[in-house]
């Protein structure tokens, strides 16, 4: 009877805690948008403000700023704005990092520079690490880095708390059906098993 109380109690947390979180930060962006809204909005149109305008005015704006930096001249301004945040030592790698995490998304990226996720295998070895491939030539590389057929493989860690690449011969790693966001995501929570198993009872187990 315990058993079965902590693993409905389980069960439910594992549920909950997700959909929980997801409303939570859904609600403060909500909430922010709606307090931004309201203080530059209401001045101009007073009490004809209403909930729902701050979410709108969000929307409208992130597509007016993609349209404005996909305007060459637009696009030569935003490098001068963001000289601060790409020379600070500090804010340079945090601001590059984001930028370039960020840009792996964009449509605008070529097919043939999209990441793909690879098993690495060492020779002689049973051990299989996920990785991404994130460059498929080597030959333009700085001098000291090892020439031929080699790319280098993104290997994610767990909680996306850091990372390694590594530069391996091409016939080291095999490429595998899952996308860049399943591997990521997968990827975060240490490849975690998600699937339930029965116990002699044919109950499922958590």
């Amino acid at each position: 009877m315990t058993k079965n109380i902590y693993q409905y109690f389980l069960r439910g947390l594992l549920t909950a805690l997700p959909l929980g979180l997801t409303v939570y930060l859904l609600y403060i962006f909500l909430n922010w948008s709606e307090t931004l809204a309201m203080q530059l909005i209401r001045p101009f149109i007073g009490d004809f403000y209403v909930p729902g305008m701050g979410l709108l005015l969000g929307i409208v704006c992130i597509f007016l700023l993609g349209f404005l930096v996909s305007q060459r001249g637009v696009a030569k301004l935003l490098l001068l704005v963001e000289l601060p945040f790409t020379n600070l030592p500090v804010v340079k790698s945090i601001y590059s990092s984001f930028k370039e995490f960020a840009a792996y998304f964009s449509p605008q990226r070529k097919q043939d520079a999209q990441q793909t996720v690879v098993i690495l295998k060492l020779p002689g070895q049973d051990l299989e690490v996920v990785g991404l491939v994130t460059r498929q030539r080597v030959d333009d590389l700085p001098a000291g880095f090892l020439q031929g057929d080699r790319v280098a493989v993104y290997l994610p860690m767990g909680y996306m708390i850091g990372g390694y690449t590594v530069f391996v011969p091409r016939d080291w790693v095999q490429p595998i059906n899952v996308s860049v966001e399943e591997a990521m995501r997968a990827s975060m929570f240490a490849w975690m098993s998600t699937a339930g198993k029965k116990d002699t009872a044919g109950k499922i187990q958590p």
